[in-house]
């Protein structure tokens, strides 16, 4: 007797889904495997500006935190771009190569050409400002692959695992062959010439990541792809004001932008370097067990991360979203108490007591990271709502409008977190591991930490609960959009 053949997705939803091999998912999201090159090389930018251009290093610091707003300025203008732009050969290889090949040039530039040659801030700027339109143009490319690549709802959260993998492997594979590999051959010195050779190190490995990554988005690339629901007679070009009108009018980008961003301020505010300080530093008395974490964490949150993906597979997006986001507050005030009923600095001397921590912070992480793979793909979701909605298939610019609010937002971070030090008494030095434990410290530290975020989850499930994007309605828009396009396709074939 032979084996029933399982139904699919679109066996069960009646729509004719729009699916992706494994590999072309794997090959394509290397394109933020190559972007995390680029990352980690510019996270070297403080120290070229410095030995190579002769710039302060409080001044590169004010430098690199100014061109975040250039950034966010340039996220929807190249996204629009990309959404206008329509070449026999596709738009996303463009772009995605395109974009690296800027940052290559901007980073060549930075690193080995101009560095260590008498130039001063004025090139710095300059150069550091191309880079952000290579990386943009990159960025925002990429950040459509997803939404193009697949429109089933099973298959969808999991294009977001691969970004996530390459998001942890590619930076650690990085830094181990600059610290281990080139920066000993230079004297355990951060000269221009090791700074120069941690740059054709990581451009290489990028080019050879960014190559797979054209070819795994190729055969989804094509122009077809990127149509609206219309015919030739009365289709219409992306322009500027429908970026104003989809942030009026598009509830479901508003209450994602909402929940997204909230999120993202408290995450940023919590990373930062004075906020760990704190906790790990002064509150818990062990720098190094932030380090242990990291690490450990690792290939959990991976595994966290494909778990998620799945359950958002089934469960929708939006329910996904809001379930994690409820375990993650769950976890976090468990920590919040935890800290409260025992000695904080025993945490990293007691064995049992580290363990419990290990587990409730990778407990949290792994939650954290299952909201993420469902946030990702649930921006995928407000694109085909829109092209439901108005007929206007718009990809680059949805994530483009997203993207700039975003930035906007969580550039606050790192005001938040040192503001928040000055009202302690920080006004003029930085918390130091050395420093005395005490009531305003320990206060201050668990609520950046863990108040902060607990915040922000509970923003993200007030906006949900006005988001329109069930599984059920998402099923509904797919259906809506094969419908609409046979139509328009029928309408073609009689003006013919």
């Amino acid at each position: 007797m032979s084996k029933k053949e399982k139904n699919t997705q679109s066996d069960i939803d009646g729509v004719q889904y729009r699916r992706a091999k494994t590999w072309q998912i794997a090959l394509a999201q290397l394109n933020s495997g190559a972007a995390m090159c680029f990352y980690m090389l510019i996270g070297y930018a403080s120290y070229v500006g410095n030995v190579g251009y002769g710039v302060a290093t409080a001044l590169v610091g004010m430098i690199i935190t100014g061109t975040r707003i250039f950034d966010g300025i340039t996220d929807p203008l190249i996204a629009l771009l990309i959404d206008k732009t329509n070449t026999r050969f596709g738009k996303l290889r463009l772009f995605m190569f395109g974009g690296w090949l800027i940052e290559t040039l901007a980073v060549f530039m930075m690193f080995n050409w101009f560095s260590d040659k008498g130039h001063g801030i004025v090139t710095f700027i300059l150069v550091y400002m191309l880079y952000i339109i290579g990386y943009t143009m990159n960025n925002m490319a990429g950040q459509v692959i997803g939404p193009v690549l697949t429109n089933d709802p099973k298959q969808r959260p999991l294009v977001g695992v691969w970004s996530t993998i390459y998001n942890y492997f590619i930076p650690m594979c990085i830094s181990m062959g600059i610290t281990v590999g080139i920066l000993p051959r230079y004297g355990n010195q951060f000269t221009a010439p090791m700074l120069a050779a941690a740059c054709t190190f990581a451009v290489t490995v990028s080019f050879i990541l960014e190559l797979l990554a054209c070819i795994g988005v190729s055969p989804a690339d094509k122009t077809e792809n990127f149509k609206g629901i219309s015919t030739k007679s009365n289709q219409e070009e992306v322009k500027i004001k429908d970026m104003i009108t989809i942030l009026k009018t598009n509830r479901a980008l508003q209450t994602y932008i909402f929940a997204a961003t909230s999120d993202k301020l408290a995450m940023q505010t919590a990373g930062q370097a004075v906020v760990t300080t704190m906790l790990y530093g002064i509150i818990i008395g062990n720098m190094q067990l932030s380090t242990i974490v990291n690490m450990a964490a690792m290939l959990p949150s991976i595994i966290f991360a494909i778990y998620g993906g799945r359950y958002a597979g089934k469960h929708g997006n939006k329910e996904s979203i809001i379930t994690w986001t409820r375990l993650c507050i769950i976890t976090t005030a468990i920590l919040i108490v935890f800290f409260g009923v025992t000695s904080s600095w025993t945490v990293g001397k007691v064995m049992p007591l580290m363990i419990v921590f290990f587990v409730l912070t990778l407990s949290t992480n792994g939650c954290k990271m299952c909201v993420t793979t469902a946030t990702g793909a649930m921006l995928a979701d407000i694109i085909d709502y829109e092209l439901d909605r108005s007929g206007k298939y718009m990809p680059g610019t949805m994530t483009g409008v997203y993207s700039f609010v975003d930035k906007m937002v969580s550039s606050l971070g790192a005001t938040i977190a040192t503001g928040s030090v000055a009202v302690i008494g920080y006004t003029a030095v930085m918390p130091q591991p050395t420093d005395n434990r005490t009531p305003a410290i320990f206060i201050m530290a668990l609520v950046l930490t863990y108040g902060l975020p607990i915040l922000g989850w509970i923003c993200t499930l007030a906006a949900l609960k006005f988001s329109p994007l069930s599984k059920e309605k998402m099923v509904e828009v797919q259906q809506n959009i094969q419908e609409k396009k046979a139509q328009a396709e029928a309408e073609e074939e009689s003006f013919a």
